[in-house]
């Protein structure tokens, strides 16, 4: 009987006429968006900031095409992990948490296989409330809806410092050095780009920050050189306290020091989309050219590479 894998990813808007309704689902989330008194105003409250954020939103999925290339990612990576799992025993599907294919649709999808053993892999490296947490309460959910259950169900909460992953990182990250003239190889440094989360979600204890930092110095440890180096976050919304140093005060600070090559890690991202392609590649690469910096470059996040999806392949067998 063949195991189902349920590839969990944020997803993303396939026109531009859906970058409203893709907002309002990600800030209708009770695990993004809560404040006291969240369960009354939440919805009208999504709706409006919804709203006011999507012309724009807008404007960075039309500079990457009209949509988000995170749908076609996540498929391919599907794709590439159900071939190298094998597919005579393994059925892999994606549940995005915040469009299409949403997660009923993926449960739907192991039912009409007939599949009654799973594997919960999120496409979230390191594991937040935010992420990870948020995608699996929508899944319990939608099985307690259905009446669904599993002769066995596993969890993968995160592979942070799974060595494979970390050599993943570590061959983008020289490919991406390669790419530099041998004048300025001595003088790359590397500026690892998280996600960012509430401070309120660390001091209650969300693991996210604590599994970045370990990402980063697995990752250091795996490549053949040492690189200065710096890691920030990026993405902040509202006006609570987030993870720090902001991206954007970090290219600010090193061209303050003098450093002219960068190459931009998204660290917590294993999808490339807009807030690789657009916001940390076109914005902040913007900046730092603004501020003086020669070479700013974006290393491709790890996408469907083969070393990832090694990695997954064997996080995946680890756990059944």
């Amino acid at each position: 009987m063949k195991t189902g894998v349920v590839l969990f990813n944020l997803g993303g808007p396939d026109s531009l006429q859906a970058v409203k309704p893709f907002l309002y689902n990600l800030f209708q989330d009770p695990d993004i968006f809560t404040f006291p008194g969240s369960a009354l105003l939440r919805k009208p409250l999504a709706y409006l900031v919804a709203s006011l954020r999507a012309r724009k939103s807008r404007v960075y999925f039309e500079y990457m095409g009209g949509k988000s290339p995170i749908t076609e990612l996540t498929h391919r990576q599907a794709k590439a992990l159900e071939g190298a799992l094998g597919p005579e025993s393994f059925k892999v599907v994606v549940a995005m948490r915040y469009w299409n294919p949403d997660t009923e649709k993926a449960l739907q999808e192991l039912q009409r296989e007939g599949i009654r053993n799973i594997v919960l892999l999120p496409l979230y490296p390191q594991y937040s409330f935010t992420t990870t947490l948020s995608s699996v309460k929508e899944w319990e959910r939608l099985c307690r809806k259905r009446g669904t259950t599993w002769e066995k169900e596993a969890r993968v909460d995160d592979y942070h410092a799974h060595p494979g992953y970390l050599k993943a990182l570590a061959s983008r990250i020289e490919e991406a050095t390669s790419s530099f003239e041998a004048s300025r190889q001595k003088d790359i440094h590397l500026l690892f780009s998280a996600h960012g989360i509430p401070l309120k979600e660390i001091e209650a204890g969300d693991p996210y920050e604590r599994q970045i930092q370990s990402s980063v110095a697995g990752v250091l440890k795996a490549l053949p050189r040492f690189y200065p180096h710096t890691l920030s976050y990026q993405s902040r919304v509202g006006p609570l306290k987030w993870l720090e140093p902001t991206t954007v005060d970090a290219i600010h600070r090193l061209a303050a020091e003098g450093v002219k090559n960068v190459i931009a890690v998204p660290i917590s991202f294993v999808s490339d989309h807009s807030e690789t392609l657009y916001e940390l590649k076109k914005l902040y690469g913007e900046l730092a050219m603004s501020l003086g910096m020669e070479r700013y470059e974006l290393m491709p996040a790890l996408n469907d590479s083969p070393l990832f999806i090694e990695a997954l392949k064997d996080v995946v067998l680890k756990s059944v």
